[in-house]
C-alpha cells in the first residue's frame, strides 16, 4: 500500500435493485449475480479497491443486503489489508463477533432503513462512515461494473491538478453515448458537460461512473443540494452533483480510462458481456477476473471458446459459452453462444442457443433468446 493510497476511502454503491436484470435477481441482490465464470459482479470493484491499496471501503448496502455483506466480509475482509466498512451495520457486527471473515452470524437481524432516493441520498444516509476522519479523498464506486483498474494514477493526476472531482471517462462509438452519461471536456481535460444519456450527443466520450472527490467539497455540496431542496434535486451524482459542481466553476477533470469497461445494467448487456469474455478473451484476461465462487477454481478457457471452471462432457456440443461450476450437462446437449449459471442442467439431447440458464434451472427440450428473462 503506497502512502498516498491512505488517504482515499471508498464508497461502494451497491443497494439498487436491479430489476433491469430481471429473472436474474429473482434470488440475489444485482450485486452478487455472478460473472465472467468464477465471482460475482461486486467483486469487480472490490478487487479494484484491493489492488489499488485503499485501506477501506464503505458498503452502501439496502436491498437483501445479507448475503452481500456475509459474502463480502468472506472474499474480501483483510483481503491485502482491506477493511469492509458495513456503515450503520458496523458496530452490530463488531458486538456480535470477532471472526468478521465468517460473515454476518445467523441469529444476527439486520435493522430496517428507510430506503435511499438515489446514489447522492445513499452518501448524505453513509455520511457518517463515508467522511469519517482519516481520509481526504472518497472514489465512489458502483457494484456492477466489469473492469480491472488501478486507482493510484487516477489519484495521483487528482492530486496533480488540484480537481474538486476527478471522474473516469471513456471513448465509445457514438451510437451507444445515448445509453449512458455523455462527457464533453476541453484541451485540458476540464470537464465542460455532463449529460446523462442525451438524445442526440455531441460527444464520444462516456462518464465510466467511477469517480474520486475531495472529501470535504463533496460534503459540502451534498449538504448545498440538499438544503435547496429543489424540484429538480433527483438525489443522484450524475444528474444532479456533479453537473452542480460544474455549473458553479468547481473543478471538474477527466481520466481517460483504458482497457475494457462494461456497466452490466441490463439482461442483454449481461449476455453479450459473456459472449466477449469468449469471442475476445484479450478484453479481460481471465487473470484479472476475481475468484470468489464456491470452490474457488477459477474459470479457464477450453477448446471452441469456451469459459469453464469443471471439466467438460466430451459427448456434448458447446461453443462460445461460459459454463459455471455445479452444472450438468448430459451426453447430446447442445449449447450454443449461451451462459449455464451455477447449478443449471441441460438433459441428454435438449438445446440452448443465445440465452441464460438460470441457477438450479433444467432444460429438457429447448431454451432461446433473452424474452423469458425480462
Amino acid at each position: 500500500m503506497t502512502a498516498v493510497m491512505r488517504e482515499v476511502r471508498a464508497a461502494l454503491l451497491a443497494g439498487g435493485l436491479g430489476e433491469r436484470l430481471g429473472r436474474l435477481t429473482d434470488e440475489s441482490c444485482k450485486p452478487l449475480v455472478p460473472y465472467a465464470g468464477s465471482c460475482r459482479l461486486v467483486d469487480f470493484s472490490m478487487a479494484n479497491v484491493a489492488r489499488s491499496g485503499i485501506p477501506e471501503v464503505v458498503v452502501m448496502s439496502h436491498h437483501r443486503e445479507r448475503n452481500l455483506i456475509s459474502h463480502l466480509l468472506r472474499s474480501w475482509e483483510g483481503r491485502d489489508g482491506l477493511h469492509v466498512h458495513l456503515g450503520p451495520h458496523e458496530e452490530l457486527l463488531s458486538r456480535a463477533t470477532t471472526n468478521r471473515r465468517a460473515g454476518l452470524p445467523d441469529d444476527l437481524d439486520l435493522p430496517a432503513r428507510a430506503p435511499e432516493l438515489g446514489t447522492a441520498d445513499a452518501l448524505v444516509a453513509n455520511g457518517e462512515w463515508v467522511f469519517a476522519s482519516g481520509c481526504t479523498d472518497v472514489l465512489i464506486l458502483h457494484a456492477d461494473h466489469v473492469y480491472a483498474f488501478d486507482y493510484e494514477p487516477m489519484l495521483r493526476a487528482h492530486r496533480e491538478a488540484g480537481a474538486d472531482a476527478t471522474i473516469g471517462v471513456q471513448c465509445i462509438e457514438r451510437r451507444f453515448v445515448s445509453l449512458f452519461g455523455m462527457v464533453e471536456v476541453d484541451e485540458r481535460q476540464a470537464v465542460q458537460r455532463l449529460v446523462e444519456k442525451p438524445a442526440e450527443p455531441t460527444s464520444d466520450l462516456v462518464f465510466t461512473a467511477f469517480c474520486l472527490f475531495r472529501a470535504d467539497v463533496l460534503r459540502e455540496v451534498l449538504g448545498t443540494l440538499a438544503a435547496q431542496s429543489l424540484d429538480s434535486w433527483r438525489h443522484d451524482i450524475s444528474r444532479d452533483v456533479l453537473p452542480f459542481m460544474i455549473a458553479n466553476g468547481l473543478a471538474v477533470r477527466a481520466f481517460q480510462v483504458g482497457g475494457y469497461w462494461a456497466d452490466i445494467g441490463t439482461v442483454e448487456r449481461y449476455h453479450l458481456g459473456h459472449l466477449e469474455l469468449v469471442t475476445a478473451p484479450s478484453v479481460l484476461p481471465q487473470d484479472r477476473v476475481p475468484v470468489t465462487l464456491p470452490g474457488r477454481r477459477p474459470a479457464r478457457a477450453h477448446g471452441d471458446r469456451i469459459l469453464a471452471a469443471d471439466p467438460l462432457p466430451a459427448q456434448a456440443c458447446i461453443s462460445e459459452s461460459v459454463v459455471y461450476p455445479g452444472c450438468i450437462i448430459e451426453p447430446g446437449a447442445q449449447i450454443q453462444r449461451s451462459v449455464l449459471l451455477p447449478g443449471a442442467r441441460v438433459r441428454a439431447g435438449a438445446s440452448v442457443r443465445d440465452t441464460v440458464v438460470l441457477a438450479g434451472e433444467s432444460v429438457t427440450q429447448e431454451k432461446s433468446g433473452l424474452a423469458a428473462l425480462l
